[in-house]
C-alpha cells in the first residue's frame, strides 16, 4: 500500500521548484537548518527570524515546520549551549520536533521573491534587476509521445517551467513522424505486444526549460507519459534568458518628494518607522531597493537611481552618499517581513489540506519612542 501522507519533504521540493537553494550565494546557509524532512506535515508556519516567542506561536498552531527567511544556524556554531539563546531555540525546536528551513539570499534574488515583493508594494514600473548575478539558462527537451497523448505531455511540461521564454508562454516545435519499437516478453506495453514490431504514429515535442526547472518539468512529464518506457533528450541551449540578482530598479507611477516616498514607504512596508537622508523636498523618480542590509552598495544605487532604499545604512557612508548626490531610505531590516505572506500563498496553493500560517510574532529587535 503506497504511503500518500504529505511529508516535509514535499513541501520544501515544491518551494525548491520556484525557490532553488541554488541561487543563494556560496556564503550563505540556506536549506534545512534543524529538524528531519520525512516526518509528515502538521503545519507550516512561515516567519522572518527564528526566535523563541515564534517556536512557542509555531507549536500553539500545531505546526512542525517553519519557513524563516533569515537561517537561523547563519554560521556553524562551534558549540551548542543549550542555556544560551540560541541553544535553548534548537533544543525547544527539538522537543517539540519542529522542523526549520531557510531560504535567504535565493528567496532574495528569485523572481517573485523578496525584491520583487518591496518594489510591487511600491508600484514601481519598468523594473529591472538592481545587481545582475548572471542570466538563467536554458536546456532543451525532446520528448516522443503518441500523437492522441500530445496535449496532455505538453501540458504537464507548461505546467512545470518549460516553453516560457521572455513574454511569450507554452512555446513548443511539434513535428510528426512513426516509432517502431518491439516489447520483449518482460514488457508491459501501452500499445502493442510483446515479440511483435509496432509502428505507431508519434510527435516530437521540443520545449526550451529554464534549467532550474528541468528535473521538475522532465518528472512531470514521465508522470503525464504513457509509455513504459519515456524516450526522451536534453540538451544544453546557448540562448540566455533573464538576468537575474540581489535588488531592483525601477520608475515610481509619478515623480515625488523625497519626504512623501519615504512615508509611503512606511506604510506600505509596514514598518514603526523610516530614515531618510537628503533634500527632504527634492522630487525622485528612478528608485533602486535592496532588501535587508545592502549599505555595501551605495555607489552602485548612485549609478542607477535617484534614491535608495536599503535597511541598515550606517552614519558616516550615508553622509558621503549624500553629499554625492543620492537619497536614501532605510526602513530597517525588518521590511523584509513582506515574504512571509508570499510565501505562505506559495504553499498554500499547492497544498490546500495543510495548515498554512503567517506568523504574527513581532521579531523586530528595535521599538520607537
Amino acid at each position: 500500500m503506497t504511503d500518500k501522507r504529505l511529508r516535509i519533504a514535499d513541501v520544501v521540493t515544491h518551494f525548491e521548484s520556484w525557490c532553488p537553494p541554488s541561487l543563494a550565494y556560496k556564503w550563505d546557509n540556506v536549506g534545512l537548518q534543524v529538524g528531519e524532512l520525512h516526518q509528515e506535515v502538521t503545519g507550516v508556519l512561515t516567519t522572518l527570524d527564528v526566535t523563541e516567542a515564534v517556536v512557542d506561536e509555531a507549536i500553539q498552531l500545531g505546526a512542525n515546520l517553519i519557513i524563516a527567511h533569515h537561517p537561523l544556524l547563519f554560521a556553524a556554531p562551534k558549540k551548542l549551549d543549550t542555556t544560551a539563546p540560541k541553544g535553548r531555540v534548537v533544543k525547544k525546536l527539538m522537543q517539540h520536533d519542529i522542523t526549520v528551513y531557510a531560504a535567504h539570499t535565493n528567496l532574495d534574488i528569485v523572481e517573485g521573491g523578496v525584491n520583487d515583493l518591496m518594489a510591487d508594494a511600491l508600484d514601481l514600473k519598468e523594473v529591472r534587476v538592481f545587481l545582475p548575478e548572471g542570466h538563467d539558462t536554458y536546456k532543451k527537451v525532446v520528448v516522443f509521445v503518441p500523437a492522441t497523448h500530445e496535449q496532455v505531455v505538453k501540458d504537464a511540461l507548461h505546467t512545470n517551467g518549460a516553453g516560457n521564454i521572455g513574454n511569450y508562454e507554452k512555446v513548443t516545435f511539434v513535428s510528426q513522424g512513426n516509432s517502431y519499437f518491439q516489447p520483449n516478453a518482460e514488457a508491459q506495453p501501452f500499445i502493442g505486444e510483446a515479440g511483435k514490431l509496432e509502428k505507431v504514429e508519434e510527435v516530437r515535442i521540443e520545449v526550451l526549460v529554464p534549467s532550474k526547472h528541468v528535473n521538475q518539468a522532465v518528472k512531470a512529464m514521465i508522470a503525464a507519459h504513457p509509455y513504459e518506457e519515456v524516450a526522451y533528450d536534453i540538451f544544453a541551449d546557448e540562448k540566455k534568458g533573464k538576468p537575474f540578482g540581489l535588488g531592483r530598479v525601477g520608475e515610481l507611477p509619478a515623480p515625488t518628494t523625497l519626504k512623501d516616498l519615504a512615508s509611503h514607504v512606511k506604510q506600505r512596508y509596514n514598518v514603526p518607522h523610516v530614515r531618510f537622508a537628503g533634500d527632504a523636498s527634492a522630487t525622485v523618480e528612478t528608485v533602486a531597493i535592496l532588501g535587508g542590509s545592502g549599505r555595501d552598495y551605495v555607489d552602485q544605487a548612485l549609478q542607477q537611481a535617484d534614491v535608495y532604499i536599503t535597511g541598515d545604512l550606517i552614519f558616516h557612508e550615508t553622509q558621503d552618499a549624500v553629499e554625492a548626490g543620492l537619497k536614501l531610505i532605510d526602513p530597517g531590516h525588518y521590511a523584509e517581513q513582506i515574504m512571509k505572506k508570499k510565501v505562505a500563498d506559495y504553499v498554500q496553493t499547492a497544498f490546500s489540506d495543510v495548515a498554512v500560517h503567517v506568523s504574527e510574532t513581532d521579531t523586530n529587535p528595535f521599538q520607537c519612542i
